[in-house]
């Protein structure tokens, strides 16, 4: 087989790649030694910002396969009939640690789809767990300083997580099931993954329902204990990375099946929480879960930075009978999303690889960073204009509604949905089993018992406060942990 030549990145074949040009034998190396220039000057480039969250991560290519028919519900040609299918790429992460922390971290877990449809990409970022921490994006820039680094010290605190929560009393069910051993998953491949927000499907009729996604994973839940993580963070930070590699390069290709429950408008006006809050879930028995597919992964990409690292993903990205709902903080993801890929990797990321839609892009963008012409050449970057072949279908026109109200304000959030325990109190008397609520409780304290300063026990006492208002027993036994003293005004608040 005839061997390839060494080139420069503009081609020119070279020779010297080990050793650089000298003024003799030992003398200076020379600046006009441009090969050597070229190769240290892309070396010290060869990096990105990182995701300021969800900056470590997992990434493979897959299949997704349509399984059910629930094309009443929505026109999006993927849905369109049993047996459909398309290449789709996932990836998984932590939230606040950073590209070198450990990925099995009690965190929740980024849990990111892109679908490659015929009618374009379709992005699903969700995590592991079907609520969040706050449900209006406005407070999403504080709550993530809390779970990263403080300013001065530039070390991780207790004090300011328990802080933010416990001023935040919307935060208590995510808190739980992150305290639970679903904080701490057994790699990637043996959890549940959920779209967490509310979406609509908007079917050939155009009528509206509204979704929630729910991917169940096929291998069986799986959770390291708090100890076990731990554990394992010191001896492989990377376990999730080599799980998730191993299993797919031994063919043992991960599945998961996908979900949804629907919930029509009329209902949503019914309904005993407010729909599009994300820090609530639907209950399955009012709403139950309906099969729609099958989700393998069986591609490991053949190169992490440029697959997994500069992949991007949008709740903005939708294709024709899948679009967004009135949840505040997906209406603020919508912007924020892409607008952090554009600063991260580029204006014309999504001409990469990995982010590009394989079947066709036809607009009038152009030129920016990367700018890659190869697709539209000389084509006209207006419109309209009487040279190219474009034209907008109607059959793509946007959903139209009515709004409830004309009334512009910043509403409180927790105005007529300020029911923050039913919930999380529901999921320790009745989703979790002995074993787990112990776990639970010993987890909590492990991470209370990290609160110091000057105001730790006005912290401490704020949120055994949410604690009793969700379950005495969960209260008094966190309470009773801390040595914290019970008093009438503390249970008064339970109530």
């Amino acid at each position: 087989m005839d061997s390839k030549k060494l080139t420069l990145s503009n081609g020119a074949p070279y020779f010297e790649h080990q050793d650089s040009q000298t003024v003799g034998p030992r003398g200076p190396v020379l600046l006009q030694d441009f090969i050597l220039q070229e190769n240290l000057a892309h070396f010290v480039r060869e990096r990105i910002p990182e995701r300021i969250v969800h900056a470590k991560g997992s990434g493979a290519y897959g299949t997704f396969t349509v399984t059910h028919d629930i094309s009443q519900y929505t026109k999006a040609k993927l849905f369109s009939k049993v047996g459909n299918s398309c290449r789709m790429f996932a990836r998984f992460s932590t939230v606040g640690g950073e590209k070198g922390s450990a990925d099995t971290a009690r965190d929740p877990r980024g849990f990111a789809l892109k679908f490659y449809t015929e009618d374009g990409n379709w992005d699903l970022v969700g995590n592991n767990t079907p609520v969040f921490f706050i449900k209006d994006a406005k407070k999403f820039p504080d709550f993530i300083h809390t779970q990263k680094r403080v300013p001065k010290t530039n070390l991780k605190s207790a004090t300011m997580m328990w802080d933010f929560w416990s001023l935040n009393p919307e935060s208590l069910h995510q808190v739980l099931i992150l305290m639970s051993d679903r904080g701490t998953p057994y790699g990637y491949r043996h959890m549940h993954g959920f779209g967490s927000h509310t979406f609509s499907m908007i079917n050939d009729k155009n009528e509206r329902v509204w979704v929630k996604f729910h991917f169940k994973t096929k291998q069986g839940v799986k959770n390291f204990t708090d100890e076990e993580a731990v554990k394992m963070a010191g001896e492989n930070p990377d376990f999730a990375q080599e799980d998730l590699c191993n299993a797919i390069e031994n063919g043992d290709f991960p599945k998961w099946t996908l979900y949804i429950q629907v919930m029509t408008e009329e209902q949503a006006k019914d309904f005993r929480w407010n729909p599009f809050d994300v820090t609530k879930v639907w209950f399955h028995d009012d709403f139950p879960l309906i099969e729609v597919g099958e989700m393998e992964l069986n591609e490991v990409p053949v190169n992490y930075f440029a697959h997994v690292e500069q992949s991007t993903f949008s709740p903005s990205s939708l294709i024709n009978g899948i679009s967004f709902s009135p949840d505040k903080m997906l209406q603020g993801r919508l912007f924020s999303y892409p607008d952090a890929h554009r600063y991260r990797v580029g204006v014309n990321a999504h001409q990469l690889e990995v982010n590009r839609c394989p079947f066709a892009v036809n607009n009038y963008q152009r030129d920016g960073y990367m700018a890659d012409s190869s697709h539209y050449q000389d084509k006209p970057n207006y419109h309209p204009n009487s040279f190219d072949d474009i034209k907008a279908d109607s059959d793509y026109k946007s959903f139209e509604y009515e709004l409830d109200s004309a009334h512009v304000a910043s509403y409180n959030r927790n105005d007529n949905d300020s029911d923050h325990y039913t919930q999380p109190g529901l999921l320790y008397s009745k989703a979790m089993n002995t074993e787990d609520r112990d776990r639970l409780i010993q987890n909590i304290i492990g991470s209370m018992k990290g609160i110091t300063g000057p105001k730790k026990d006005e912290i401490i006492n704020r949120q055994l406060c949410h604690f009793f208002r969700a379950n005495i027993e969960l209260g008094m036994k966190v309470a009773s942990q801390l040595n914290v003293n019970i008093d009438a005004n503390m249970m008064n608040h339970s109530k």
